[in-house]
């Protein structure tokens, strides 16, 4: 007879290995959208942010990554419920409930919000890949636009996707470079759970950036369109086919949306720390071109840190720029009551693609007008801070509402965490102007 401790240390037999693999295999096959907004969310906008805010505040900011995770992760599930149950996007929904300045109003946030970030993005990955190739990002930033329109007109944002989501996996080198730059742990535990906040007009303009890069206009969004782009993947057609869910695919969406959202705090908590090991504490504090922020990377690669630097730039650009003309796309498609999808051909919406195209146009002329791309791209996240308290209201008080939602409407908890989000976001930005 084998005792309870040999039962322990035996090895899983064949059966429970293959049950583990199914579990993971079902895992990773149920994850689609939220992971995506997550990869998406972790954009060149957001490294810059991240990395400023670690090269000014040190560990003293690593209790953001922790502190904005369930804010986050609470309003894009709502915006995942809200396209799930509907059948809408979020500007579908808005058109058929509020009047047409609520619904333009909101429209016209976030197309401000995502024009900015166009070419702070585009402006960052060219600045990047001057760094490495020594040609002037001029060069780069209209080449790395009319590849990403080229891509939608020709392809789907699907295939972009598949392609370079790889290349953001060069993020989690920032994990690798934390351990080896040798942090005090004890200073980074003590940081990232007992929050430290300086009244000071520097640091609550990062921490509206920090709120503003996680939780951005355009991934509300986009999250419920790509809710419905999955629906109608499936042959759900029409919005009666869609409307309504079933409790599996609402706990799916939960899963996915938090599986994304934990990859991206998971990243952005690595970021910060490894920018303030490697910068904060050896003095450089201020962060003003893209050698600068890929400094942080040494550790790990040595001189090879501007080409990963660069890797992760690119890689999370091509996914976030498609997502960000995207989602304009969606917004306007959705107001105007258009047919459109990323999805589709060019010809069938020719509508959804002008706003892609012009929104791509719009955000390149703003990297012609000479601002510098780091500034470019934490100022971006700032913005987004300060525009989106307006928009997550109307999601709270949308998937609230048991005339949209049905027997789906927020639970206590998420109406307590939407509502949360919008308040603190308002009050940073409220105090950072008067800091």
């Amino acid at each position: 007879m084998t005792t309870q401790a040999e039962a322990r240390e035996a090895p899983p037999s064949p059966k429970e290995k293959l049950k583990l693999q199914r579990r993971f295999r079902h895992f990773f096959a149920g994850l689609g959208p939220g992971l995506i907004t997550g990869a998406a969310d972790d954009d060149p906008s957001g490294i810059s942010t991240y990395s400023v805010t670690g090269a000014a505040f040190g560990y003293g900011a690593l209790w953001t990554a922790l502190f904005s995770f369930p804010l986050m992760a609470a309003v894009q599930l709502m915006c995942a419920r809200l396209g799930l149950v509907t059948g809408r996007g979020l500007a579908g929904v808005v058109r058929r409930r509020y009047p047409r300045w609520v619904l333009w109003g909101a429209c016209a946030l976030l197309v401000v919000a995502n024009v900015i970030n166009i070419g702070a993005d585009l402006g960052g990955m060219a600045e990047a890949t001057a760094m490495v190739t020594g040609i002037n990002s001029f060069v780069w930033t209209p080449l790395y636009a009319a590849l990403i329109i080229s891509l939608l007109f020709w392809s789907s944002y699907r295939h972009i996707a598949r392609i370079f989501k790889w290349l953001t996996l060069v993020l989690f080198c920032y994990v690798a470079a934390a351990f080896l730059s040798r942090p005090d742990w004890g200073a980074v535990l003590r940081a990232t759970f007992v929050p430290h906040i300086g009244w000071s007009g520097a640091y609550l303009t990062t921490l509206v950036g920090v709120l503003g890069t996680t939780i951005s206009p355009y991934l509300f969004f986009w999250q419920a369109a790509q809710e419905v782009e999955e629906e109608r993947a499936k042959g759900e057609l029409t919005i009666r086919r869609r409307r309504g869910a079933t409790e599996q695919a609402l706990r799916e969406a939960r899963t996915d949306v938090v599986t994304g959202m934990f990859f991206s705090n998971f990243v952005m908590y690595f970021i910060i720390l490894t920018t303030a090991t490697t910068l904060h504490l050896n003095g450089q504090t201020t962060i003003t071109t893209a050698r600068d922020a890929a400094e942080a990377l040494r550790p790990l690669a040595g001189e090879g840190a501007y080409l990963l630097f660069t890797l992760g730039l690119i890689g999370t650009g091509m996914l976030a720029v498609p997502v960000l003309a995207g989602s304009c796309a969606y917004a306007i498609s959705e107001a105007g009551a258009w047919r459109g999808s990323l999805e589709a051909r060019p010809r069938l919406a020719w509508k959804f693609y002008a706003v892609v195209a012009v929104s791509m146009v719009l955000g390149l002329a703003l990297d012609f007008a000479g601002f510098n791309a780091v500034q470019m791209l934490f100022w971006t996240a700032v913005i987004n801070g300060v525009l989106s308290p307006p928009l997550v209201v109307l999601v709270v008080l949308l998937t609230s509402d048991r005339s949209v939602m049905g027997e789906h409407d927020n639970s206590p908890l998420l109406r307590l965490l939407g509502w949360a989000t919008a308040v603190i976001m308002a009050g940073a930005s409220l105090a950072m102007f008067i800091a």
